[in-house]
């Protein structure tokens, strides 16, 4: 999960994340969405398949990108005791809010 948190930091991943979500991409329409050369688009494209965070399938002589939902599923799993956590949290903190109010009137 290391590798798929290190891949996320980076904001043209996110970008490019969001793009696949929609729909596969070649690196030229992910390069048209990004204000970075082709051999940057590259070397991203490279950190999201190591990470596991995209698939590449070739079609003549393209490559189509993918995105892989099965990484981004383990970080919302982990992420998801701190949820409950917050969540708690600010049902206590509504609780506190509505006694003041009853409290005032």
């Amino acid at each position: 999960m290391d590798a798929v948190l290190q891949a996320l930091a980076d904001g043209s991943r996110r970008t490019m994340l969001e793009i696949l979500r929609d729909h596969p991409a070649t690196a030229g329409e992910l390069a048209q969405a990004l204000p970075i050369a082709r051999p940057g688009v590259s070397r991203h494209l490279r950190v999201l398949r190591e990470a596991g965070l995209v698939d590449v399938r070739q079609d003549a002589q393209r490559r189509i990108y993918s995105l892989r939902m099965a990484p981004l599923q383990d970080v919302d799993d982990w992420l998801g005791d701190y949820r409950a956590l917050w969540q708690n949290r600010l049902d206590a903190l509504h609780t506190e809010v509505a006694r003041g109010k009853k409290e005032r009137k």
